[in-house]
This record gives structure tokens, C-alpha cells and sequence, in this order.
């Protein structure tokens, strides 16, 4: 059997199969289907995780790098401007060497809306550890 999916849910089932207990996430395109998916498999009863829907990708990284702090495994996914509005915490959380993972789906940090895959966001946080 084959299955064709796409990157985001790809993503979805890496942090399914890692078996993350809680997922703090920000709705920002193009990654929104990752936690959308994430979110059917949760309400399906699929995943065993708590969801915390946060107002921002800074409150994000916060909500991960507490839940780390505890020994729970946590997991998130970004893009873009989301990413670099986390910057300050993705030095915070690799300074005290949390073991976190979080997805980013690339995309253009352009003037206004630009949706369009560049590679700027992780290259801007390359070096946070």
C-alpha cells in the first residue's frame, strides 16, 4: 500500500509516533495543517496529548519550554514571522539545554503576505542552539 500525504501531515504523525504529550501551538500558514492535524488525532483519540492553543508563538516556546522543564514531552510547529517572534525563548530553551522538537514549515519573512517557500526564518535562527 502507498500513501501520498503531505508535508504538514507527515509532520502531524512525527510527533504522533514520538509520542508528544503536549503540543503548544499558533495557528500560522503554511503550518496550520500540521496542528490541525494533530488536533483530529487528539479528538479522535488517537493521540494521547494535551493541546495548548495559545495567543501567540512566543506564549508557544513558553508553554514548551515549561512543559520540557517537567519531563513531559512536548512538540510544536511554525513559519515565518511566528518563528522569529519566538527568537528570545529559542535561546532560553537551547541555554538550559531543553530537549524539545518543533517543526518549521519555511516561508519567505518577505513584506507583507508572501507565502512562498524561502529559507530566511531558519536561517535567522540557525544559531539559537
Amino acid at each position: 500500500m502507498r500513501l501520498v500525504e503531505t508535508g504538514d501531515h507527515v509532520a502531524a504523525w512525527g510527533a504522533r509516533l514520538a509520542r508528544a504529550e503536549v503540543v503548544s501551538a499558533y495557528p500560522i500558514t503554511p503550518q496550520t495543517q500540521v496542528i490541525e492535524e494533530i488536533s483530529r488525532f487528539i479528538d479522535e483519540g488517537e493521540m494521547d496529548c494535551s493541546y495548548i492553543p495559545v495567543e501567540s508563538e512566543h506564549s508557544a516556546m513558553a508553554a514548551m519550554i515549561g512543559a520540557v522543564a517537567m519531563g513531559v514531552r512536548a512538540f510544536s510547529a511554525t513559519s515565518a514571522h511566528g518563528l522569529a517572534y519566538m527568537n528570545e525563548l529559542l535561546h532560553r530553551a537551547s541555554n538550559i539545554r531543553l530537549p524539545m522538537v518543533m517543526v518549521n514549515v519555511n516561508r519567505a519573512l518577505g513584506p507583507g503576505w508572501n507565502i512562498w517557500c524561502n529559507h530566511q526564518d531558519s536561517l535567522a535562527a540557525r544559531d539559537t542552539g
